[in-house]
């Protein structure tokens, strides 16, 4: 029996049971369907690409996606202590200020939430308005700095676009480096951030290689789980909640077997009924991403990262190519002048980033395109059994909506003028399966046969529907969800850095704490 139980040592995970565990007065539990994160390519920035459709991996598809000619796209998810932040590409962004004003949450507004970013954060820029330090989550510049990721740079600005130095400052607008979490040139996932220093505490209890099937209830509060290691089954019981941090696509997965969601689905699979509550599982967004692939002679791509030389200087001093997360630089940019903020984010890798990372890499390449920031095309998440191991069933429905093929097209066209640009033209000599033109007609068939999701998915347990805005499950008790799938909307940009600043601020709604002060007068200058 423990007063906490935390399902799924992912991002939010790792955060909560670090947070939670800070009062010594209580215990907190910690369960992970997958491993301790000590192999080594989790902490080697460059070959995160080594951990997919490992053991390391959920290794999740969606199913045939309707709008992209039938297609099922590859979604990694992390299934080890960290979750996805331990084999993400390590960006640190926080989204825009009015994704999070407009999810319309009391609580949850951009300036509400800021001090919840800096509190996580320890970074070496330095304190200010928009950075904190002192946190534990070392958040630096890139060690990399490959010379293709500074002429995408270069390249952006002779285009026309500003240079942005500081994509969490005070605006989101341009091209510059992105920010990694990362220390001493190593990952610094969740796991390694919040947890680790934690483990030696007496009242925090971590549970791997466990995976959960069902939330327990009695009548109608949760009181526990139960799941299943090898072929042991184990409940795992709790006195005050149960939280679940499972992300976008567990936590609706796990929701629904414990008899969480539409009755109509859960009785036509012969499952008990707990609560009919038909959004769970639905409202399903990510951001798709559609990759520009261009090849080069040049001998400086991530394919030579592993030459002796580097691994040595990385062993050695924490610094070369494999430290880099992939898309070392990137921008934001709008596709009308008429909008509020942007609406797409290009990610530059120095590498030959094919079939959804899945492919290997032949060719000294650069790689990036333009990523859909604010998708109208929502999909879902549901069951396609009723035995608790089998995959959920995942659509996205990627380009439902015609606007965001309009996006699509208009950020390609964007891209496309970019790679024109002197500064980047001795990494673009030959294009890589391009589009046969810039027409319409052409870019919507590129679109539809090459976009890939850029692993971002959100949701799926919305606040406001599925859960309020304190986190917790509506028509139910002791039970509450803490990842990216109460998020109503996605965020503009690569959302780890969210789901953390979520999980800070639910740690102290779980304890009771008051909110963290908002600097206004800081803010307003």
């Amino acid at each position: 029996m423990y007063d906490y139980v935390v399902v799924g040592g992912g991002t939010a995970g790792c955060v909560l049971a670090a947070r939670l565990s800070e009062n010594p007065e209580v215990t907190v539990c910690l369960i992970e369907a997958g491993p301790a994160d000590n192999a080594p390519n989790i902490h080697i920035p460059a070959a995160f690409g080594k951990l997919f459709r490992t053991r390391l991996d959920w290794d999740y598809d969606t199913h045939d996606e309707p709008f992209l000619d039938r297609r099922r796209v590859y979604l990694p998810r992390g299934r080890v202590l960290g979750g996805t932040s331990s084999i993400n590409t390590m960006i640190y962004i926080r989204g825009n200020r009015l994704d999070f004003d407009g999810w319309r949450q009391p609580g949850w507004s951009f300036d509400e939430l800021l001090p919840y970013f800096k509190r996580s954060e320890d970074n070496e820029r330095g304190e200010s308005t928009y950075h904190g330090v002192g946190g534990p989550l070392a958040v630096s510049e890139g060690r990399a700095k490959n010379p293709m990721s500074k002429a995408f740079v270069e390249a952006a600005a002779e285009a026309g676009h500003a240079v942005n130095p500081d994509f969490n400052g005070a605006e989101q607008d341009g091209f510059g480096f992105f920010q990694v979490t990362q220390r001493d040139g190593r990952r610094a996932s969740a796991a390694t951030a919040f947890l680790h220093p934690a483990l030696d505490r007496p009242n925090l209890t971590v549970e791997t290689n466990l995976q959960v099937h069902r939330v327990l209830f009695d009548h109608g509060r949760a009181v526990g789980v139960v799941g299943q290691r090898l072929d042991d089954e184990i409940t795992v019981r709790a006195e005050r909640e149960v939280i679940l941090a499972g992300g976008a696509y567990n936590s609706p997965h796990l929701l629904m077997h414990s008899g969480v969601g539409p009755a109509d689905l859960l009785a036509a699979l012969g499952m008990p009924v707990v609560l009919d509550q038909p959004a769970v599982g639905q409202g399903l967004q990510d951001h798709a991403l559609v990759p520009l692939i261009f090849t080069h002679s040049h001998p400086i791509s991530l394919l030579v990262a592993g030459a002796p030389a580097n691994v040595e200087q990385f062993m050695a001093e924490g610094t070369g190519p494999l430290t880099s997360n992939g898309p070392e630089s990137g921008g934001f940019a709008r596709t009308r002048d008429d909008l509020p903020a942007p609406d797409v984010e290009y990610l530059g890798a120095p590498v030959m980033f094919a079939d959804s990372g899945l492919g290997t890499p032949t060719h000294h390449a650069f790689s990036y395109g333009p990523s859909i920031l604010t998708p109208r095309s929502r999909g879902y998440v549901t069951l396609a059994s009723d035995d608790p191991t089998a995959k959920p069933k995942i659509v996205h429905n990627y380009f439902a909506d015609e606007a965001d093929m309009r996006v699509a097209i208009d950020g390609v066209r964007i891209g496309l003028e970019i790679s024109r640009q002197p500064a980047l033209k001795p990494y673009t000599e030959a294009a890589y399966q391009p589009p046969a033109s810039e027409s319409d007609d052409d870019l919507r068939t590129y679109v539809r046969q090459y976009a890939h999701s850029i692993y971002h998915p959100a949701g799926t347990c919305a606040m406001g529907t599925v859960v309020d805005a304190d986190l917790r499950v509506r028509g139910v008790e002791g039970l509450r969800v803490v990842d990216a799938s109460v998020m109503p909307t996605l965020i503009r940009g690569n959302p780890n850095a969210a789901v953390m600043a979520i999980a800070e601020k639910a740690a102290d709604l779980i304890s009771g704490a008051p909110p963290l002060p908002v600097n206004t007068a800081a803010l307003a200058a």
